[in-house]
């Protein structure tokens, strides 16, 4: 069950990598009118790569202490993902309002495809309850 996690945490930062490239590259490191916190986003990044390392690590050197570190990276990792999410869902949801004497500037986060986002998503959940179940021992 440990290499599965891997492999869906693998499959969970590719996603991310992708809209993590695609908000820096419409803006979103700029701030302007992105509604994801710029602490947020980076902070989700730098917690669930570390939470990585220490999971390849766990499966390295099998040692318990390792798959419960990696558990608890994942927590504020998902609290961060949902609080991501909460924000993205009504930008996604609303028309860009174009103002009448200009264009209004677009959130980076509106380029993210929705089926990235929902991929991302999905196996996020699938990855901490796989490593939540490797730490407990279930499926040895």
């Amino acid at each position: 069950m440990d290499i599965a996690a891997l492999v869906t945490w693998l499959i969970t930062a590719l996603g991310g990598f992708y809209m993590l490239g695609t908000w820096i590259a419409h803006g979103g490191v700029r701030g302007g009118s992105s509604r994801l916190p710029v602490p947020v986003i980076f902070g989700h990044f730098a917690l669930a790569a570390i939470g990585l390392v220490v999971w390849i690590i766990y499966v390295i050197a099998d040692q318990d202490a390792l798959a419960w570190t990696a558990f608890g990276l994942l927590l504020p990792v998902a609290l961060l993902g949902f609080l991501m999410l909460a924000r993205w869902i009504p930008l996604h949801r609303e028309r860009a309002a174009v103002p009448a004497g200009g264009e209004q500037a677009e959130p980076a986060e509106r380029h993210f495809p929705v089926p990235v986002v929902a991929g991302h998503g999905l196996f996020a959940v699938v990855t901490v309850v796989l490593v939540l179940l490797t730490a407990l021992g279930i499926g040895e």
